[in-house]
């Protein structure tokens, strides 16, 4: 057995046996038959399960590799652009190489789509995609498990119960993300542990530190370990979150209770609604590979900090949230903000704006409107 098998992403040889197996599992072609043809679905449950996976294998019956996979999964993310943004604009990938492997780090706002469109992006100025890092509270649904690691996704494990298993997984991982590298595979890694759901975007020293775990018997300095990673930082902005109301509830919760406790299936739902949500303008800003000296985690932390902060793009949407937080908390000290949009970009857009709050709760509505009025505050910062 290989060290990385419990984490890795299936091989080329693993596909096709993972996907006949995806072909018969009567809850998959379920929730795909109800999603496809809900009427059938209700009313012939059984024929709307045959038809789906007759159409399901003969989309898949020519899919013998990852890259086959993912080519079929282009064509899906082209669709979701086209439907669900406005746009999807791209800046710094000139700056970088299409031979050379990346530790992309990216602030986090959406389970799937924040590496799904980056690999998109990637895909399609020529790159390779990448190995994906996902958390194992994903993989309590078996599907979302198998199909995430169809698609170059490892498993970060979060739920250990001793310091000693903590520290043996922190230590296969770092070992699997810095021979990944080595070998030539791109890596994708979110900022910190699950979304950023106030819109507050903070790299974690603790992920740092577990990159150079693995490498301190090799007598490499920690700055030539981080130098080696070739580590990319890379701002995610969407004009408008589909899971925002969803994340105001949860904070607002958070601080009613100081307890939260996740319904059954919520991730799969989060996942649903950010792929089919409205998102309006989506920008993706590639960094420059950190190639300073650093001497610690906190060094390398503020280092990507500063420039996911740079190249993150602020919409009218961040804008508007910000003036009426200053408004509704005039004991708050809030700096007034230039914004990058003209007065008539930003009177047509407030009523998008104002439609989206009034379909949120009163009681959510502060959440709500500190989400996207935070990275504003930070690039003030």
């Amino acid at each position: 057995m290989n060290q990385f098998d419990d984490i890795r992403p299936y091989f080329d040889e693993e596909v096709r046996a993972v996907l006949n197996n995806l072909l018969n599992d009567a809850e998959l072609l379920r929730l795909i038959s109800r999603s496809n043809a809900p009427w059938l679905a209700e009313k012939v449950p059984s024929l709307a399960r045959w038809g789906t996976r007759l159409l399901l294998s003969a989309r898949l019956r020519h899919v013998h590799s990852v890259a086959d996979l993912q080519r079929i999964v282009a064509v899906y993310m082209a669709q979701t652009v086209a439907k669900t943004t406005t746009s999807l604009t791209v800046s710094g990938l000139d700056k970088l190489s299409p031979t050379q492997a990346y530790l992309f780090i990216s602030n986090h706002r959406d389970i799937v789509l924040d590496p799904a469109l980056m690999n998109f992006a990637l895909d399609q100025a020529g790159f390779a995609t990448v190995r994906i890092a996902v958390g194992d509270n994903l993989l309590k649904n078996r599907l979302v498990g198998e199909i995430m690691r169809l698609n170059k996704s490892f498993i970060v494990k979060r739920t250990v119960s001793s310091p000693r298993e903590l520290r043996d997984t922190f230590m296969t991982l770092s070992s699997y993300i810095n021979g990944s590298i080595a070998d030539g595979h791109s890596i994708w890694i979110a900022q910190q542990e699950g979304r950023a759901k106030d819109g507050i975007d903070r790299t974690d020293p603790a992920i740092i530190k577990m990159f150079n775990m693995s490498q301190k018997q090799t007598g490499a300095t920690f700055s030539d370990v981080i130098r080696r990673l070739n580590i990319v930082p890379v701002s995610l902005s969407y004009e408008y979150d589909p899971c925002d109301t969803a994340k105001a509830r949860e904070l607002e919760m958070r601080a009613r209770t100081e307890v939260y406790e996740k319904a059954e299936n919520e991730d799969i739902d989060s996942i649903i609604s950010g792929i089919t949500g409205f998102k309006g303008r989506v920008h993706i800003g590639f960094g420059e590979p950190l190639a300073e000296i650093y001497e610690s985690p906190r060094a390398v932390a503020e280092a990507i900090d500063a420039q996911i902060l740079h190249n993150y793009l602020l919409f009218p949407s961040n804008y508007l949230a910000y003036q009426k937080l200053r408004q509704a908390n005039p004991e708050r000290v809030l700096p007034a903000v230039e914004a990058r949009y003209s007065a008539d970009q930003m009177l047509a857009e407030t009523r998008t704006f104002e439609l989206r709050l009034a379909q949120c709760a009163d009681n959510l509505r502060p959440y709500l409107l500190a989400m996207y009025a935070n990275p504003v505050i930070s690039a003030l910062r």
